[in-house]
Formats: structure tokens, sequence, C-alpha cells
């Protein structure tokens, strides 16, 4: 049982931002709970946030995130779980929802009550350009650590394929692209042993 009190998701900032299920219960049940899932992500996340890379597995996810400030919000876009309009954005608040759809959609289509996440969801704040390389590497090589497949490219949840599709996405891609300079240097890095010492502590088992 977690008993810390989060960090708040602070705009302007970067995060890694993951979750499993309560107790390591499963959280996707078949194709269509990934789908759902993005959905409702692309939903309530992406007007306040840019996604870097992400990744579903079947008892846990793991995406790395900026978050917007309040001039690069589109209130317009933004959907939440209350009936009158939030008088500021809750970047925290905005996962709650997802979070909150996602349990009611799968509790009712399954017919199962209770919790589904852990509470609170972890997040890191991510401090460095090396860090930040070393996250999308671990992010996207998460089913070859879990063993879900022996390569990134052969797994269907995750932003890693994305990032070298030229079709269109809500994913920041030639952002990432840029961090690794081109995208044979992201491929290149991808496939070699990464020292990830810096988040090992980061792998849900």
């Amino acid at each position: 049982m977690k008993s810390y009190k989060p960090i708040a998701l602070e705009k302007g900032k970067y995060y890694h931002i993951y979750n499993r299920g309560n107790n390591g219960i499963d959280i996707f049940f078949d194709y269509e709970s990934y789908y759902h899932f993005l959905r409702l992500y692309d939903k309530y996340i992406s007007p306040i946030a840019e996604t870097f890379a992400w990744c579903l597995l079947k008892n846990h996810f793991h995406v790395l995130v900026y978050i917007k400030i309040d001039e690069e919000i589109d209130i317009s876009m933004l959907e939440y779980s209350t009936v009158e309009s939030p008088k500021t954005v809750d970047p925290s608040k905005q996962f709650g929802h997802l979070f909150n759809a996602y349990t009611q959609a799968i509790n009712k289509k399954f017919n199962r009550t209770g919790s589904l996440f852990e509470k609170p969801f972890e997040r890191k704040l991510v401090k460095s350009e090396k860090y930040f390389q070393n996250l999308i590497y671990y992010i996207h090589n998460n089913p070859v650590f879990h063993r879900f497949t022996d390569k990134i490219n052969d797994y269907p949840w995750s932003s890693y394929e994305t990032v070298l599709s030229e079709k269109p996405t809500r994913l920041v891609r030639e952002k990432v692209i840029k961090i690794f300079e081109t995208k044979d240097n992201f491929i290149q890095y991808h496939f070699q042993k990464q020292n990830c010492n810096e988040i090992i502590n980061l792998i849900i088992e």
C-alpha cells in the first residue's frame, strides 16, 4: 500500500508517468481495452500535455510527457468529469479523469467492481537530456524487459513504430527524432544496450 505524498505535476515540466493494476492485477483484458485506453488518453491528456513516448503492457503502462503551460492549452478541447468547467487546469486531475473513465468502462464491460489502478499514480520529474533519452529507450524496450516480445518493433502497444511512421499522430514525433538527431540514430540507440541504472527503480514487476 502506497503511503507517500506524490509530487504535483507542474506546468512547463517533463514527467515519466506510470501506473499498474491495483495489487498487480491486469488492466488490459483484450485488444479493445488497449484501443479504448488510448482513445481516452487522447481525450483527457492530449489537450494538456505533449506525449514523447508511451507503452501499454498487460498490467501496467508508461508515458513520457511535457505538461503544457496555460498559454499552450486549448480550453475548448479540454475534457473533464465535472459539470462546471474548472477555473484552472489541474494536470493531476486530468490523469485522474482518464483513470476513472477507463475503470468505469472496464468494470461495466467485464462486470467487475472496485479499483483498477493503484493510487496515487507514479510520476518522476525528468531533469536531464540523458535521462530523457534513456527513458524513451526504456519505455520502448519495456515489452522486451518483461518478455512480451523479443524485438521492440514487433510489439503493437508502444510508440516506437509511431516515431518511425509517416502516419498522422498526436505523438510529438519530430521532437523525439530531434533528441536523437536522426531517425537512424533513434533506431540504433534502441537496439544497443543502454545504461539504465538511473531508472532501474522504475521497472514494474
